[in-house]
């Protein structure tokens, strides 16, 4: 993933933050000789105060093609991408030039967490790494406690296996204009509320807020 230096976050902050609440993304694991990546769907949950860069844990049925394949090659890339939006050209257009001159772009969140990753297939462990997750999307509770041989969910263990994702590195960009100019981006931030889709207002939030930080290169 390219990241051009206005497109960087400003701190490891900005982008543990969003990673707090986008926590559904794409895991890409490099497929056997002669076959093609693996990309796997799935909730995860990250931690951030465990190891250097954190660690993130989920879970998926045991047959699911992927294990083979990250047995084999354990070091892959979790990538979660949201507050995406189109932006039309007229609407980057510079000034004095006609509308049809702009060019058109797109703006978007992005985090990719490079890891090594550890199958769970422990009991205990698997029960543990559930608890984990549970924790993260329902912290009110709700749900029975997993519990190795024991009910509710005890005898379901052995359908799934976990995966313990250690961080090594993270990339991360937030692409929301940073390289135009200053009333650029604010025309645009006016023409997203106006426009009001789906992702619009998450877009204009993001640069708004980078705005506001000083983030990009002609302010």
């Amino acid at each position: 993933m390219l990241i051009h230096p206005w497109d960087a976050p400003t701190e490891d902050g900005e982008w543990r933050d969003w990673l707090a609440v986008h926590d559904f993304g794409q895991l890409a694991v490099n497929g056997l000789p002669g076959e093609p990546p693996l990309v796997q769907p799935l909730h995860f949950a990250y931690d951030p105060a465990r190891g250097a860069h954190g660690e993130a844990v989920t879970h998926l049925a045991r047959p699911n093609p992927l294990w083979r394949a990250l047995e084999a090659a354990p070091r892959v890339t979790l990538s979660v991408v949201d507050d995406y939006t189109f932006i039309p050209g007229p609407w980057h257009a510079p000034d004095g030039a006609p509308p049809e001159h702009g060019t058109p772009t797109s703006f978007y969140a992005a985090v990719q967490l490079h890891c090594t990753a550890h199958v769970v297939d422990d009991p205990e462990l698997k029960a543990e790494l559930l608890r984990r997750q549970v924790g993260h999307f329902q912290p009110d509770g709700g749900t029975a406690p997993v519990v190795p041989d024991q009910a509710p969910f005890g005898r379901m263990l052995a359908g799934i296996r976990g995966i313990r994702l250690e961080v090594t590195d993270v990339r991360a960009k937030f692409k929301y204009g940073g390289n135009k100019p200053a009333a650029t981006q604010r025309r645009v931030t006016e023409l997203l509320a106006q426009r009001s889709g789906p992702h619009d207002a998450a877009a204009r939030t993001h640069q708004l807020r980078r705005l506001d930080s000083g983030a990009g290169t002609d302010h």
